[in-house]
């Protein structure tokens, strides 16, 4: 008996242990994830566009084939790589943290430029003859798309979410990782699911709505969603600007070169004292954000060359072919 009570001791404190260790990855997860909310919140804004023109029944379908090449991306490709930088070339993380925000600071000033006429921007299919009629080879091409992009800003997010780690064991970063991989993708597509089909809720409610306050809900839906697709992708723009010219800065600073990042500083700081106290904090990180975006314009606005005449081509060129 006394052995059996001591075995039943050793078990609660292993499960203590590994309740203890699951809090931990949670709580890592969730910090890590935070990190990244511009990077998230921008992949939420994009989305919803990869299902535009597909009948009702087929928009849940093609978000699910989405998703399954999101979680694929970041658990069957990125989570590998970015535990093979951490453990043996961390020097290369802030490197490729910096790639990725110029990246974003690209697509943020290329959708503002072709907003004010001033680029052309780029489109799924440049050569619109080649659009596909079949709409089942139409679905996969779109996916396949969103796919694509979503690699990308996925690739951010896990350099994000691996750099706010703290440093712990390999198996514990892997399962940080991992849920941070879950949770994201989770919380992305679950918000595209709700917003592609919060029209077709508001006509429901419009059409079968019992009461009187259901029905003009339902009406204020299908009229306020057009508006509210447009205030995401704003809001999404400016999220990239804000978050790939962050990078840039905080890639600067821990390679050396650190005025920007604390003449910004100092600027914020600044503009937080003249404040109330109140809001001191809110005020000093609207100035960051604010200046960390109008630098993201500038540098994209720079790199819209060289992305339309030698990087855009070449994705076209691998990419498109290989679809159609």
């Amino acid at each position: 008996m006394s052995g059996l009570l001591a075995l039943v001791d050793d078990v609660a404190a292993i499960a203590k242990v590994a309740a203890a260790s699951v809090d931990d990855v949670i709580g890592q997860a969730a910090k890590a994830g935070s990190k990244a909310a511009g990077a998230v919140i921008d992949d939420a804004a994009v989305s919803p566009k990869y299902v535009q023109g597909f009948s009702a029944e087929r928009e849940l379908p093609v978000i699910w084939k989405i998703t399954k090449g999101s979680l694929k991306n970041k658990l069957v490709f990125l989570l590998p790589a970015g535990l093979i930088l951490s453990n043996f070339a961390p020097w290369a993380i802030a490197p490729l943290l910096m790639l990725g925000g110029a990246y974003l600071c690209f697509e943020g000033a290329e959708k503002v430029a072709h907003a004010l006429g001033l680029a052309e921007g780029h489109a799924d299919y440049p050569d619109k003859k080649k659009v596909p009629e079949n709409p089942a080879l139409l679905e996969e091409q779109k996916a396949a798309g969103a796919i694509k992009t979503d690699f990308i800003l996925s690739a951010e997010i896990m350099t994000i979410a691996l750099a706010a780690i703290p440093e712990s064991s390999f198996w514990m970063e892997a399962a940080t990782l991992a849920m941070v991989a879950v949770m994201i993708t989770v919380a992305v597509y679950g918000a595209v699911a709700l917003i592609v089909k919060m029209d077709d809720l508001g006509l429901l409610m419009a059409e079968r709505g019992r009461f009187a306050a259901t029905r003009s809900i339902g009406r204020a839906l299908v009229r306020g969603m057009p508006g509210f697709l447009k205030l995401l992708m704003v809001i999404g723009t400016a999220a990239m600007l804000w978050v790939g010219g962050s990078i840039i800065i905080h890639g600067m600073e821990q390679m050396g070169f650190a005025a920007p990042y604390e003449w910004i500083h100092h600027i914020a700081v600044a503009v937080g004292h003249a404040a109330p106290e109140r809001l001191m904090g809110a005020v000093e990180w609207t100035t960051t954000a604010a200046i960390d975006g109008i630098f993201g314009l500038a540098l994209g606005l720079l790199l819209i060359p060289v992305g339309e005449k030698i990087v855009t081509p070449i994705w076209r060129k691998v990419f498109h072919k290989a679809a159609l």
